[in-house]
């Protein structure tokens, strides 16, 4: 697999430059997704779950050219001659970027083409060719294209009189030539003929009682029948094309008085974003490429030869298919905690101490079962919280939400328009809510609250008494099984006084400047974890126990990195366990030697933040929303909640310790030179942290 960043590493003791200090951030992201890619390659894994990160991979490769490519392209032409962190202008970054994706392309159409479809073939799902039907099951793919297809198809000629047409973000396309026979001889057009998003991807042949299950692509369909689109002309050949645009929001807050009005606005703009990438079948003639790139305004760089299926992120549909359970992970029933199991009142069990899920492993339900309580408990005066994600238009959070306010609570929500790509999702819920009666307030200019909280306010016997959660996830159901997150209930005084503070400041005029104990950027987040980064290295010049401990989604900021070479200069130790993107550079002598740099990329998605601090022995630790990135601690509201009672901190410590940075089975470290070594030896060996804490949840159940 390709894991480099191409980066020379720098001589000991020598003046080192930003280039020499920091890797690609959009290279690193790259090598993050070959990690899920290798996930594919992986024969141990069960075949759909290959199938699964194969999609996987396309979806983020897609986001990846929408937003991080479409905005060196800008940098391009607007002359941008400001350097990236490693040292890159950005034609060179864009340069880079186009290097490794084509070096990567033909590995991931490899796996699928020639392990993954042929092996699923082999157990009962096959992706079928239609030149390769027999005759019935041939009549049968003619009767859903006459029935089905064709009545949506709209063939588009491009002509002297026919525009090219607009193509759509991620929309598959067959370019077709077509020869017309006229008395001055043939004719050659060309049309376009839009694969419609409205019907499934794969069209299923009904089958015998072997138990197989037969899919032809609709495009192989539509393709196979275009002479019903094209009567009296001669089909010649056709070929499958794809767009991706520019899908970043162009936001102009300070100008916008409706901060809602103006998502819906840039949102219908989202469509018509500049187009950032061709792709094309394999095998099309130069002259097509050549006019489809023309068309688009696109040069050839711009381009990529897709041999075999494209638009991978449509896989996910077959994957979901039902049946063939043998084909996929394991199920598994998440656990409810020993605190909480056949609680009747989640209000007592918080006043008794705090409580911690670990998801997917711990079940999501409490915290469901925690705001129903709320919007149904006569004590109950106000619910307040934050909403970044949630499951769509079926979201238990939400509807009890809308119960709350319905049972004439005090209920605010902040929702986050701005998620990407969920914006849509997030305006529908916040107009549904303020139709309830629930004060929405939409965030801050040039700041995304990605904070994670809900803030309950109760009259106990003994007075007013504010319960919370708080996660590093979002509030969504769903992604709760596939994600890792935690969970934190409390009733804590102080966090509740200064979580209150955190909502007054985001649906008032509260000015805060500080907080007890929380961590709220862009407010403390980052003061506080530098600060707390520089007692380390205070503590090992001074002989103190000290050391750091990380997990987070992403590390990128330069301050951040800065402060970590400082440290292991002077002696900490420091793990840090990056799923994603990592601009530092570890092990290198005189600089970051005593830092390790793993990624774990497995059945669930890492997504779960816990920083530890060693602290001369005052062990210090937090979970958050943020991660160690410079729009997380300057450009959104984010949250880090330290954990107090002890048990439970040295529980979470030893998770790290012990389980999460022991994996060998999915685990990666980063070498000096931005290589990345899987670890695992031999099939087996080692421990696989993932499949360990299910063996931990199954043990609990029993």
């Amino acid at each position: 697999m390709l894991q480099r960043f191409e980066a020379a590493i720098p001589p000991q003791n020598a003046e080192r430059g930003d280039a020499e200090l920091f890797f690609s951030r959009e290279l690193s992201w790259l090598a993050f997704n070959d990690r899920v890619l290798e996930e594919a390659l992986d024969s141990k894994n069960p075949l759909l779950e290959r199938l699964k990160f194969v999609s996987i991979f396309g979806t983020n490769l897609d986001e990846f050219f929408m937003i991080r490519v479409a905005a060196i392209k800008q940098q391009i032409a607007a002359g941008v001659t400001t350097r990236s962190d490693d040292g890159r202008l950005p034609a060179e970054h864009f340069q880079a970027i186009s290097d490794y994706i084509r070096e990567t392309l033909p590995q991931q159409m490899k796996v699928l083409r020639d392990e993954i479809l042929p092996a699923i073939a082999e157990k009962g799902v096959r992706i079928l060719s239609v030149t390769d039907l027999d005759e019935e099951r041939a009549r049968t793919v003619e009767h859903v294209f006459d029935e089905r297809v064709f009545p949506v198809l709209t063939p588009l000629a491009v002509d002297s009189g026919h525009p090219f047409p607009y193509i759509s973000n991620l929309s598959l396309s067959l370019a077709v030539e077509l020869e017309e026979v006229t008395p001055d001889g043939i004719d050659v057009h060309f049309a376009r003929v839009k694969i419609p998003p409205t019907l499934p991807r794969f069209i299923e042949i009904p089958e015998t009682a072997s138990g197989a299950r037969s899919f032809v692509l609709i495009e192989d369909a539509i393709a196979h029948h275009l002479d019903a689109l094209f009567p009296g002309m001669t089909v010649r050949a056709s070929y499958l094309f794809r767009v991706t645009r520019d899908a970043d929001l162009d936001l102009q807050e300070d100008e916008a008085d409706d901060l809602l009005q103006a998502i819906e606005s840039e949102l219908q703009k989202r469509r018509f974003g500049e187009p950032v990438r061709l792709e094309v079948e394999r095998g099309i003639p130069e002259n097509l490429r050549a006019f489809l790139l023309d068309a688009l305004d696109l040069r050839e760089e711009d381009c990529y030869d897709i041999d075999g299926l494209m638009g991978l992120s449509d896989l996910m549909s077959l994957y979901r298919q039902a049946g063939h359970d043998e084909l996929r992970d394991q199920p598994f029933t998440p656990a409810i905690p020993l605190r909480l199991r056949g609680v009747s009142d989640i209000f007592a069990a918080i006043r008794e101490g705090d409580i911690l899920l670990h998801h997917p492993y711990d079940s999501f339900d409490p915290v469901v079962q925690f705001v129903q309580a709320a919007a149904n408990d006569d004590r109950v005066l106000a619910i307040k919280a934050t909403l970044y994600r949630t499951s769509g238009s079926d979201s238990p959070i939400v509807r009890a939400l809308l119960e709350a306010a319905e049972n004439e609570k005090q209920v605010a929500v902040v929702i986050e328009l701005k998620a990407r790509f969920d914006e849509e999702n997030n305006i529908e819920w916040a107009r549904r809510l303020e139709r309830a009666g629930v004060h929405v307030v939409y965030g801050f200019p040039g700041l995304k609250v990605h904070a994670k909280a809900l803030l309950v306010v109760r009259e106990d016997e003994d007075g007013i008494r504010r319960y919370m959660h708080f996660g590093t996830g979002n509030y969504n159901e769903k992604s709760a099984r596939l994600y890792t997150d935690f969970s934190l209930f409390t009733a804590r005084a102080r966090l509740g006084s200064d979580l209150a503070q955190m909502f007054n400041a985001l649906t008032g005029f509260a000015k805060v400047t500080d907080y007890d104990e929380l961590l709220v950027a862009p407010v403390t987040l980052r003061r506080e974890i530098l600060a707390a980064i520089d007692r380390e290295t205070e503590h090992a010049e001074a002989g103190r126990p000290c050391g750091i401990r990380a997990k987070l989604n992403a590390l990128t900021d330069k301050e951040v990195v800065r402060a970590l070479y400082r440290a292991s200069q002077a002696g900490v130790p420091i793990d840090l366990l990056v799923r994603g993107m990592c601009t530092l550079r570890p092990g290198v002598p005189g600089l970051s030697e005593s830092i390790r740099v793993r990624s774990i990329v497995g059945r669930f998605l890492e997504h779960s933040r816990l920083f530890s601090f060693t602290d001369g022995g005052d062990r210090k630790l937090f979970i958050g929303s943020a991660d160690w990135m410079g729009r997380n601690l300057d450009r959104r509201v984010e949250l880090a909640v330290p954990i107090e009672e002890r048990e439970m901190a040295e529980e979470l410590d030893r998770l790290l310790a012990s389980v999460l940075f022991a994996d060998t089975q999915h685990s990666r470290e980063l070498l000096p030179e931005g290589t990345y070594r899987h670890l695992a030896l031999r099939p087996g060996a080692g421990i696989d942290a993932q499949g360990e804490l299910l063996r931990r949840r199954e043990r609990s159940l029993s």
